[in-house]
């Protein structure tokens, strides 16, 4: 796993340009070696962290008459089935590294060599002879990559600290993206909070040729259920596309382990790497400790699996300890991010890195086989909706409203109010209410200026909405299919792919998700919504698929997910600190928040009257990434 970063330009020699400099920017996505190139027109840089081909698989990487070069970062894990075609159409290779097999292959069959790349990738190729900038990023975003221009410049890079170091690249802020921000608790594609910077859309790629830029889409997700395939034939395709899904991706000359939370999805990875690995697999797990109440995490399940699959484990025990934490967090990502599962990602990967280089994920799960409340919600707004209006609102939703949030800060009621506001309306409306991080009732005064921030989100509802309408969708039962592509167009990129990128990158670590293969999401698509989840069971085959693999009690218990005890912390442990940092003083530096409407919402939580964690998260962030990247003071 590396780092890249690189300028073009028409107008000037950039033989001499400082690309280390911008490259250094990001030396720990790479620590184990750089290296540049530079010509008229472009300057492109490197940084590595040593995974395939150690000894000889320094970037960036030249053709046969070095009319051709790349910079890469990510994993392609069927390189070898491709260099072994290529090598008998002529091409001759001077290392053993996934990168030379891609350079080849564009050479070989130009753009659409993406169609036979599998792994998780983000690189750039400069073409001297045409001119010709090609750079693409994976299927699914799991691998990030930000451009720009500036002053006449085409700037790209793994992580958007690089094109801010550029001297001069304007910090102007996208107002739209705050709105996003907000709403979500991350800024969806192509925005990001710089109006100079985009992110190249998951499934994309993008060419730069005489100043000109041309973005196209080289894949998209289909969802087409296929009913007339058994349960018992999708679990057993299931089983076979997943047990080669892990295995391409043990690949690897350095130590290597697997992330265990105690869910189904780790645990599926752990098993199935165990079942391939002749030795015990390294396994990693967060706890969380400090004044959480009855807050439960998920170690106990995870000692289940390890002990059932006699792993190398170890733990950790998060705390609400955060000196200096925020700031590092803001800074992993150079724009407001407010997945509180950034704290528990910082400690894994930290502890994952002492002892590995490269570590298995769960990730994609949910999105695969219907693992999250919002997908119950769909599944219970069929019959919700049945009901007359005015026992609607005028009776289920008021008495919902006024039910006291549980004191140990489970979601439970939380979900239930999310349910009454949003499981009567239209489908696309529904999933909108249930991922927005804003209810009515703060949406009406949260920003100084109302006006502006209402038009602001009402477009970024039709940019989610975009993906929620689109024509890869089928159908399928009460538009659940829908929201599942939505997810993987959004939230699975810009939130979960995205924290564990940068908190990865962070330790130096790099992570493989072997639920986010694209064969098998591909194969997913096609597997009916009812069976994905029956009645209010959610990953039913999923569950089913792993009933011989993983203990009872793992498969069975109510799911936790890979957040910390936040809405507890904020009451009690960083009480002091969520006052200091949200103080008047402070929000008025910026006037993009409404004081008193901030103040509100934080008396709201602190008292248990309503759960805004995540809002107060989300405020903490961006006045943080506020003083770090706009008012240094």
């Amino acid at each position: 796993m590396c780092g890249i970063v690189g300028v073009a330009s028409t107008h000037e020699n950039l033989r001499n340009f400082p690309i280390k400099a911008l490259t250094d920017t990001i030396l720990h996505r790479g620590p184990d070696g750089s290296g540049c190139h530079a010509d008229e027109q472009i300057a492109m840089g490197h940084r590595r962290l040593s995974i395939i081909d150690v000894e000889g698989g320094a970037q960036p990487i030249y053709n046969e008459d070095a009319s051709k070069c790349i910079v890469y970062n990510g994993e392609v894990y069927n390189f070898l089935e491709l260099r072994r075609e290529l090598v008998k159409k002529g091409h001759v290779f001077k290392t053993r590294s996934d990168t030379e097999t891609i350079l080849h292959a564009y050479e070989q069959w130009g753009e659409s060599c993406l169609d036979r790349l599998r792994g998780m990738f983000a690189f750039a190729i400069w073409d001297s002879k045409d001119k010709k900038l090609f750079i693409a990023r994976d299927r699914f975003g799991i691998k990030p990559l930000f451009y720009g221009v500036y002053n006449g410049r085409f700037y790209f890079a793994s992580e958007m600290k690089a094109i801010l170091a550029s001297d001069g690249f304007p910090r102007e802020i996208d107002e739209a993206a705050i709105a996003s921000y907000f709403s979500y608790s991350y800024i969806p594609a192509p925005m990001t909070i710089y109006e100079g910077i985009k992110k190249l859309l998951p499934g994309h790629f993008l060419c730069w040729q005489d100043s000109k830029i041309t973005v196209k889409k080289y894949w998209d997700l289909k969802f087409s259920p296929d009913r007339t395939k058994s349960e018992s034939y999708f679990i057993e395709r299931y089983l076979e596309l997943f047990h080669e899904s892990v295995n391409m991706r043990l690949i690897s000359e350095v130590p290597l382990g697997a992330f265990l939370s105690g869910g189904i999805d780790s645990s599926a990875v752990v098993a199935m790497m165990s079942r391939i690995s002749a030795d015990p697999v390294k396994t990693f797990c967060m706890g969380f400790g400090g004044t959480t109440g009855g807050y439960l995490d998920e170690r106990n399940y995870a000692r289940m699996v390890a002990q059932r699959y006699d792993t190398d484990h170890r733990e950790h025990e998060v705390v609400p300890a955060f000196e200096g934490l925020v700031e590092t967090i803001v800074s992993a990502f150079d724009e407001p991010f407010a997945d509180d599962s950034a704290v528990p990602s910082y400690f894994v990967c930290k502890l994952a890195r002492q002892n590995v280089t490269v570590s298995l994920s769960g990730l994609g799960g949910d999105e695969a086989f219907a693992g999250y409340e919002r997908y119950l919600g769909f599944n219970l707004r069929r019959f919700y909706g049945l009901l007359p209006l005015l026992i609607r609102d005028r009776a289920i939703r008021p008495l919902v409203e006024k039910i006291p949030e549980r004191r140990d800060g489970h979601y439970t009621v939380n979900h239930m109010k999310r349910f009454a506001r949003s499981g009567a309306l239209s489908p696309e409306m529904a999933y909108l209410g249930y991922i927005s991080k804003m209810g009515d009732g703060v949406l009406d005064s949260f920003f100084a200026d109302q006006t502006k921030f209402k038009a602001y989100r009402e477009d970024v509802s039709e940019l989610m909405l975009d993906h929620f309408r689109s024509d890869s969708v089928d159908g399928g039962m009460d538009s659940l299919n829908r929201a599942f592509y939505c997810d993987t167009k959004t939230y699975l990129p810009e939130d979960i792919l995205a924290v564990t990128d940068r908190m990865s990158m962070h330790h130096s670590l790099e992570v493989r998700v072997p639920f986010i293969d694209h064969k098998l999401m591909e194969f997913c698509a096609t597997i009916p919504p009812e069976m994905k989840m029956r009645w209010f069971t959610k990953k039913y085959l999923l569950k089913k698929a792993t009933r011989k693999l993983l203990p009872k009690e793992v498969i069975d218990h109510r799911k936790q997910g890979f957040v910390g005890p936040m809405t507890q912390w904020l009451k009690t442990d960083l009480k002091d600190y969520v006052k200091d940092v949200l103080s008047r003083k402070n929000l008025e530096r910026h006037g993009y928040l409404n004081v008193d409407a901030v103040n509100r919402v934080v008396e709201e939580h602190m008292a248990g009257r309503q759960i805004h964690d995540t809002l107060i998260w989300s405020m903490l962030i961006f006045q943080k990434w506020y003083d770090l990247y706009i008012d240094k003071r």
